[in-house]
């Protein structure tokens, strides 16, 4: 039975640590693909049967969070918002806290100090106390065990002194309450950081958000763009946002498609031309017809690849995952461990013991750990998509970013795959006019960039097309037609037929029964940005290498015009995946091509690049989408993961250093617990801040 994907949203996720614990919950029930955004606050897992839902809905609330239908009109309680949970326990807790430092009698009385601690400690039971019970009793204990921990035997040991009268040794009220204020403060700053780190798919979630003017008769309907059904008919006015897909009907007007390609400059639109859902149209008026609607729209698909690809973890992160499923019952050993030595072993005062113990405790931040990989991602990943690259995995950045060769399609790739006719010649006895019609016939049924370069240049010349019974594609040769007389054509490259010499010209052949009756040449012009990106290439290590289907001498060309010393011409579809292969073997490869003939190679290659205006098999096989034609953005793409890559590295250093140095140093007696609540508090912030300074750093 074929998985499906379930979808649910789900409240009451504050940081990375509630995401870990929901992450883990289901994954240990056996569910595959488990995605979970604390700050979208969504939750996405693969399930053969709906039927497991229930539990999994049972299970999740059972860990403190609730589960709801729309996350829009869901309306938390003023009393569960964090950032109020924060400013109520920071009221109570300023009090506890200038008591160190004000002499005045007040502040320094038990019971008073008790009634400021007791409603903070109860929200911590509530916040941190009900997350850590749920994991523990699941198996998978969270940095919220350590929090509830290191708080209970402040307030506890305050408690029994305040409630037997043992005097101001026993009062760590402050201490209590400094921990749970810290901690949620720091869990406010993480949520609203990472928030930051999503931004690129919020903004794109926003667009799909608009109104549509619905022509219904003679009268116009304004509805949501969510209720418009295909088939229906919008129109489009000057500024608008195009709600939906679709083709223009009527007008024309130019759209700003720069939040789909990364392209600037306005599109001219007229009739029969496509329109996107999201894009603008900044001048004209258009009536059009919706043909894609909902999640078949390509924004829709964008913002469902970028929420996928933020979900996949590179390699890189297993490390830091490995680390944190074991962390919190290794720093419980160390905190009890540091109480043992310090009060029986070195006579320190039972109270300095406990504050060793528990400084241990709420300093230890495995969330850096979590955070550091997915948030590095999430900034990457916008940034690309800004630029008009689309990246379908996290997991893609780490595999491409010491790549070493870089092997490239010719048509449509470095060329603009705009052909033009330089040559038609016919073989002796045989008709110019009939091999137009005949050409012209077979490649109308073809999507390859020179058949229909081919078909526009030969309509005003073509009178009369041969009427043609069957026409197939094979892959890296050409097309295969018979006629109602039952002859048999094929078209495409020499290959087909029995012409070897490879100082032709012409690189499309026409064979009837086997019999060459036609050559045609056609040329194509270099992009203009093909040079600089080659020579970019270059200057940053990085081989680029000619890999075509086409004549041998065509490509020797392009290859010159470029300065390319690696060519291999003329090769069949499965020859390109043993050429893909070898390089392979010799380092990180990535491939760039744009026709059905490049799709096994895309996918053979450690990394695929497809053109946007590639054909669907070789954009569902590549692992990233150029959604503009420039191709400056293969450097952009390149440069972005090698600094994404070190930003997660940097991330990562900084976690466990952090937690390397700050256990021993709590354990020693040289940090106090609160100290150690503000040092873990902003552990995740730091990590988080230099993710976010990926959006503007200079990836040169």
């Amino acid at each position: 039975m074929a998985e499906q994907l379930i979808e649910l949203n789900v409240t009451g996720m504050h940081c990375n640590n509630c995401a870990m614990s929901v992450h883990n919950l289901l994954e240990k029930r056996g569910l595959k693909n488990v995605r979970v955004d604390f700050a979208s606050e969504e939750v996405k897992f693969s399930a053969a049967d709906e039927a497991v839902l229930p539990e999994v809905v049972k299970a999740i609330e059972n860990l403190g969070f609730k589960v709801v239908e729309d996350i829009s009109t869901h309306q938390e309680p003023w009393y569960s918002k964090l950032e109020n949970k924060f400013i109520f326990c920071a009221v109570l807790t300023l009090p506890l806290f200038l008591h160190m430092f004000l002499p005045w009698h007040l502040l320094h009385q038990p019971w008073f100090q008790l009634a400021l601690c007791l409603p903070v400690y109860l929200v911590g039971c509530f916040h941190f106390g009900k997350s850590a019970f749920h994991s523990l009793k699941g198996g998978v204990p969270n940095m919220d065990v350590l929090i509830f921990a290191g708080s209970s035997a402040a307030f506890i040991y305050s408690l029994i002194g305040t409630m037997q009268g043992l005097g101001g040794d026993y009062q760590f009220y402050e201490t209590c309450a400094t921990i749970i204020t810290l901690v949620l403060l720091g869990n406010v700053f993480e949520k609203r950081s990472v928030t930051q780190t999503t931004s690129a798919v919020k903004d794109l979630v926003k667009i799909q958000r608009v109104k549509a003017n619905k022509l219904v008769g003679d009268k116009i309907e304004v509805i949501d763009s969510v209720d418009v059904k295909a088939s229906d008919i919008l129109l489009v006015n000057e500024g608008d946002r195009i709600p939906v897909d679709g083709d223009v009907l009527s007008g024309d007007g130019s759209v700003d498609e720069s939040m789909l390609t990364g392209e600037s400059l306005p599109v001219e639109k007229q009739k029969y031309d496509k329109l996107y859902g999201g894009t603008v149209l900044v001048k004209g008026n258009l009536k059009m017809m919706a043909t894609k609607v909902g999640s078949n729209t390509v924004l829709s698909q964008i913002i469902d690849l970028m929420k996928k690809a933020q979900a996949a973890k590179p390699p890189v992160q297993k490390l830091g995952d490995k680390v944190a499923g074991v962390f919190v019952p290794v720093v419980m050993l160390i905190s009890l461990l540091t109480f043992i030595v310090s009060w029986l072993a070195f006579g320190i005062s039972l109270q300095a013991s406990l504050m060793h113990a528990i400084a241990v405790l709420v300093i230890s931040c495995p969330c850096a750990m979590g955070l550091a990989t997915p948030t590095a991602v999430m900034v990457g990943l916008g940034r690309a998509a800004k630029k008009g690259i689309l990246i379908k995995g996290g997991d893609t950045i780490e595999a491409v970013a010491d790549t070493k060769y870089v092997i490239f399609d010719k048509t449509g790739t470095l060329t603009n795959g705009q052909f033009s006719i330089k040559d038609f010649d016919v073989a002796q006895g045989f008709d110019l006019e009939e091999a137009r019609g005949i050409v012209s016939a077979i490649e109308e049924r073809s999507n390859h960039p020179i058949a229909k370069s081919i078909v526009r240049e030969l309509k005003a010349l073509t009178k009369k097309k041969t009427i043609l019974k069957s026409v197939t594609e094979q892959k890296g040769l050409g097309m295969v037609a018979e006629d109602v007389a039952g002859n048999v054509y094929e078209l495409g490259s020499a290959a087909l037929g029995s012409s070897t010499d490879t100082n032709d010209t012409h690189n499309v052949f026409l064979y009837r029964n086997k019999e060459l009756i036609a050559r045609i040449s056609v040329e194509d012009s270099i992009k203009p940005e093909a040079l600089a990106l080659i020579s970019k290439l270059k200057q940053i290590g990085i081989v680029p290498v000619l890999l075509s289907g086409d004549r041998k001498i065509k490509c020797e060309e392009v290859a010159a015009a470029l300065g390319i010393s690696e060519v291999h011409a003329q090769k069949l579809p499965a020859e390109k995946l043993d050429i893909v292969e070898s390089y392979r073997l010799k380092g990180k490869t990535v491939m760039i091509g744009d026709g059905i003939n490049d799709a096994p190679a895309l996918t053979k290659a450690d990394i695929g690049i497809s053109m946007n205006e590639a054909s669907q098999v070789a954009i569902q096989s590549a692992k990233v989408v150029l959604l503009n034609t420039d191709l400056s953005a293969i450097v952009d793409f390149l440069l972005i993961s090698r600094k994404t890559l070190s930003t997660i590295k940097q991330n990562l250093f900084w976690a466990f250093a952090y937690n390397i140095v700050a256990i021993p140093v709590a354990a020693a007696g040289f940090l106090s617990p609160m100290v150690g609540a503000l040092a873990m508090a902003f552990s995740d912030v730091i990590v988080i801040g230099n993710s976010l300074w990926l959006k503007t750093k200079n990836i040169d």
